[in-house]
């Protein structure tokens, strides 16, 4: 006779697992320990199954950063644009900043201009259209919006990882330069100093993007 402490034998199939149980199971993995750390095995040994019972979901690791941009994308609610065509611009740029910012990893991601999440279409028809609005042909508004896009995607990327390496609290390679620059070659940045690391960390993104429209459309 088995022991009152022996756990029962599971039998039959296997729990299933669902779509929302891979995603928020692979956010928390990026969350913890970032987007080059979620594997297909990896995320299988989380969900407690097989890697074989994952792929009836999804086909590998790209389709899987399909279903998170898109189950992210869609729960994003997209601000109202007002009739001015250069302030929805703006907007609509500021959104898709705000909502990046709040996942950097994804920049990563769409970085590689294959991946994105759908519904996140909105940001790219509202500033396109905008560019047109404001009198630019459609082939220049793209390329108007391509360049919000670059200058949105640097400044997030550049922010992260400096978050990053401040989270280490150590010294930098940077702060050491900074602290004893030579006056005669440098004159403005020596007269900066370490100052100068900290303007570089202030937030410049809603007066660039400001200039950067406007340059546009000159």
């Amino acid at each position: 006779m088995p022991s009152p402490t022996s756990q029962p034998q599971r039998t039959g199939r296997p729990a299933r697992i669902s779509r929302a149980e891979i995603v928020s199971v692979a956010n928390a993995v990026i969350d913890a320990e970032g987007v080059e750390k979620l594997t297909m095995r990896r995320l299988a040994a989380e969900l407690s199954c097989t890697p074989m019972a994952l792929y009836h979901h999804v086909r590998d690791k790209e389709d899987l950063l399909r279903l998170l941009l898109n189950d992210y994308a869609d729960q994003v609610v997209w601000p109202d644009l007002p009739e001015d065509p250069q302030e929805r611009i703006r907007i609509a740029a500021q959104a898709m900043h705000d909502v990046l910012a709040a996942r950097p990893w994804i920049v990563e991601i769409l970085a590689a201009d294959d991946l994105f999440g759908v519904s996140a279409l909105w940001v790219s028809e509202s500033i396109i259209d905008g560019f047109v609005a404001c009198g630019l042909s459609l082939e220049r508004a793209v390329q108007a919006y391509r360049t919000i896009w670059h200058y949105t995607a640097g400044d997030l990327i550049v922010r992260a990882r400096s978050t990053r390496r401040a989270a280490e609290n150590r010294a930098t390679f940077r702060a050491q330069v900074f602290a004893d620059l030579d006056t005669e070659t440098y004159p403005r940045l020596a007269t900066l100093g370490p100052d100068y690391l900290t303007l570089t960390t202030q937030n410049t993104y809603e007066p660039g993007l400001r200039a950067l429209i406007t340059g546009l459309l000159s």
